[in-house]
Order: C-alpha cells, then sequence, then structure tokens
C-alpha cells in the first residue's frame, strides 16, 4: 500500500490497514502515527482559510502493524480558530492522541522575528547518509537523511546532538504537493538528540511531541529541508529537546519540542 492510498483511506472509514515498511522496532512509527492523525483533522474541517498552527501529540501505547481505528472531535470552532482532537484506537484503548489548532491570519501590529539562524551545510551529495543505517529500523528506508554535523548514534559521544538534510526518498514515493500531515512523518525521523551518548544499541522513544508551524506549506514531497536538534534536559530516563526546521532556502518553517523516553 502506497503513502496515497493510506491518507484517502483515511479520508474515507474510520478504520484503516496500515502499510508495510513502516516498523519503528516491534511497533508502529511514530511520525507516522502522528501524520496519520493530522490528516485525518484536516480532512474533518475542511478550512481552506485556516492554516495548522501547532499541534500536540502524546504517545500513550505502542502501535502495532495491524488496523486501526481513528476518531476525530472538533473541541471548538470560533471565528479565528478551530482547535480539534483525533485519537488512535487499537485492540480497544487509545494509544495516540493529537490536538491541533488551525487558525486564519488576524489583524494585529506585533512582528516579532527573532528566530535562529539556518545552520550551513554542505551539499547533500557530499555528506554521507545516516550513520550506523544498518541498526536503523525499518521505517528509515523510508527517507534520506544526509548527516552533516554531530555523531553517530550509539557512538558514547560526550555530548549530544546533531543535524543534517533530510526528505522523504524519491525512490519510494511519488513527488507531490506536500502537507502538514507529510511534515510530521517526515520530521520525527531524526533520532533523539541523546542517542550519539549511548554506548551501546538500545532503545529511546517519544512521550509528547510540539510541533508549532510557521509558514505556509509550499513545498514537494521530494524537496529537501535542514534539521537540527539542542538537547536541554536528560535525568532519570527522560530527556527533553528542541529542534528546528528550515526549507531549502533557509526560511524557517517548523519548531518542534519533544520529551523522551530513554532506556540507556
Amino acid at each position: 500500500m502506497s503513502l496515497e492510498v493510506l491518507l484517502t483511506s483515511i479520508e474515507q472509514q474510520e478504520w484503516v490497514d496500515i502499510p508495510e515498511g513502516w516498523l519503528q522496532g516491534r511497533t508502529l512509527y511514530g511520525g507516522l502515527v502522528a501524520g496519520m492523525m493530522l490528516h485525518k483533522a484536516q480532512h474533518h474541517i475542511k478550512a481552506e482559510n485556516k492554516q495548522l498552527l501547532s499541534c500536540s501529540i502524546t504517545f500513550v501505547g505502542p502501535v502495532q502493524a495491524s488496523a486501526v481505528k481513528l476518531t476525530v472531535e472538533v473541541l471548538r470552532q470560533g471565528k479565528s480558530v478551530t482547535s480539534i482532537e483525533v485519537r488512535v484506537w487499537q485492540n480497544d484503548a487509545v494509544q495516540s492522541i493529537l490536538v491541533a489548532s488551525f487558525g486564519s491570519a488576524r489583524s494585529s501590529k506585533i512582528t516579532v522575528a527573532q528566530q535562529p539562524e539556518a545552520p550551513d551545510f554542505l551539499a547533500t551529495e557530499q555528506l554521507p547518509r545516516l550513520p550506523n543505517l544498518d541498526l536503523a529500523p525499518e521505517c528509515f528506508t523510508q527517507f534520506e537523511i544526509a548527516w552533516a554535523n554531530g555523531h553517530a548514534p550509539f557512538s558514547a559521544s560526550p555530548v549530544p546532538d546533531f543535524s543534517g538534510w533530510f526528505r522523504f526518498d524519491p525512490k519510494k514515493h511519488n513527488n507531490r504537493v506536500m502537507s502538514e500531515a507529510d511534515l510530521l512523518m517526515l520530521a520525527d525521523i531524526w533520532p533523539p538528540g541523546v542517542l550519539p551518548m549511548f554506548d551501546q544499541v538500545a532503545p529511546a522513544s517519544s512521550l509528547t511531541w510540539h510541533m508549532t508551524l510557521l509558514r505556509p506549506m509550499q513545498y514537494q514531497l521530494h524537496d529537501w529541508f535542514k534539521y537540527r536538534v539542542h538537547t536541554e534536559f536528560a535525568a532519570d530516563g527522560y530527556s527533553t529537546e528542541q529542534a528546528q526546521i528550515w526549507d531549502a532556502e533557509n526560511r524557517l518553517i517548523a519548531l518542534s519540542r519533544q520529551t523522551v523516553t530513554i532506556f540507556s
């Protein structure tokens, strides 16, 4: 099943099957789960004058590679902002929850532009692809990552964090207009920022994830984007990190913040 077929089934029915190739260990890739929920939300509200402002995801439990049910509820529909919740169900239990806010432009005198500058990377063809690819889960084959800075995962680095280019793999996905749901699927492919500090292979998984969108999505699925993560704090089996995403023209398009559960 292609990604396009999956998204169409989400629009047309409550229960959907999961395509092959998206496992992250023994469970479903979190980015796909988040993207499925956001696509359900966007299709439900059908508000062309309202853009996605932000969304928050809680990964309640592991999603298996079998059929899931997606339920949707509009929490509030105001003049400018619509808030909506989507849940993923499996085995009669909620496994993931997304709350998204969509808003139309409003008149304001306030303008602030203090966003971080985009990093300067070598061209993608001059950079190595994701290190330790043989250790990467199945879902990594859906994307391309050109590693620019930072140590490899599981390399016992004394410091965390890394950066680089990333995109959907053109060999796996047909080019088309990119959506916000696609961006969620793409953005979660980067490993947690603390993974270079692991001295052996061990799991780490997102617990909560918040994304803020700063620009309308005007991209193609095969476009390259820049990513940089900064770990702010890690202790007692959890870490907190923030990340930025820029387009190829160095325009900041999204801010990400995650709480990660670590097992090392």
